[in-house]
């Protein structure tokens, strides 16, 4: 049987399997701080192998194990998760007072199969991902804002750089990694789901944020993202004008959700408003207050 090491980090006590070593990376002390160093960690090169069946379906169950908001829970599944290599970590955040769990693979391991933060205060009710961490830059800062702004949310960051292994580690565009999995199980449950990406400036010039339903159909949640958003940037609504190649109709983890009538929002910021707090800010209150009262 794995022996695990415990190692006190902060308010945080984080377990892992006693064979790998901490990271030299400087320890975390909030959960701001794990997510920002995973995703600065993540390289091109790393190696990576997508997870097996059995290895995804071990991972899922235990995840929604945790979707009960019973804190309690987290020990019954710590010894899975741990045996795929990932650490497992209990906090309060700061910010909010909410108890969370941080499940976490190691940085460009070859089972670099993401990041996953649950609020443990309350049952789950909205999944949010961060498929491109490494690319998208500040998508993770901006996913876990939202997840501190709507209580009950799940925060789902791809553990790997989207080049990875000849484009292995796309985790909006493959379907074998616990990313998508994850994301299946959510659309099989129902939930609705928000997926953060990034633009550059120069990619859609006529537009500061693109809301689109994936593969879906627009609804309500995605008209009142978009009204509200409108007095502070330019809004592309994709299922009214084309906004290019920013709309998301291809990707893996809105296909699902369409097939299941699940609530899918792909949400594409600009450069320009990923750069600036007060912007992004603003987009993320706009969009929690629309799940808040769901």
């Amino acid at each position: 049987m794995l022996g695990v090491a415990v190692v006190l980090v902060g308010a945080l006590v984080v377990a892992m399997p006693a064979h790998e070593e901490p990271s030299p990376r400087p320890a975390a002390t909030s959960v701001e701080e794990r997510v920002q160093q995973y995703s600065a960690a993540l390289r091109e090169d790393a190696a990576y192998r997508p997870p097996s069946n059995d290895e995804r379906r071990t991972f899922v169950d235990a995840l929604t194990s945790l979707s009960s908001g019973r804190p309690d829970d987290v020990p019954a599944v710590a010894g899975p998760l741990r045996a795929l290599g990932m650490s497992v970590a209990q906090g309060v955040d700061d910010r909010t007072g909410r108890a969370y769990v941080i499940v976490s693979s190691e940085p460009n391991a070859e089972r670099g199969w993401g990041l996953y933060v649950v609020d443990l205060t309350r049952p789950t009710r909205l999944a949010l991902q961060v498929p491109h961490p490494a690319n998208d830059l500040r998508t993770d800062e901006i996913g876990l804002d939202l997840f501190r702004k709507v209580p009950g949310s799940v925060l789902a960051v791809s553990g790997t750089h989207r080049a990875v292994a000849n484009g292995a580690g796309d985790a909006a565009h493959r379907t074998d990694s616990m990313f998508h999995a994850l994301a299946v199980e959510h659309s099989d449950r129902g939930l609705p789901q928000v997926q953060l990406h990034g633009f550059g400036d120069d990619s859609l010039s006529s537009a500061d944020a693109v809301i689109s339903p994936g593969a879906g159909e627009a609804g309500p949640e995605h008209r009142r993202i978009a009204d509200g958003l409108e007095d502070v940037l330019r809004v592309c609504r994709a299922w009214t004008r084309d906004c290019g190649q920013l709309e998301g109709r291809r990707n893996k983890q809105g296909g699902v959700a369409a097939e299941h009538g699940v609530t899918f929002v792909h949400l594409e910021a600009s450069r320009a408003v990923r750069d600036d707090a007060a912007t992004w800010q603003a987009m993320v209150s706009v969009t929690a207050e629309v799940f808040a009262r769901a």
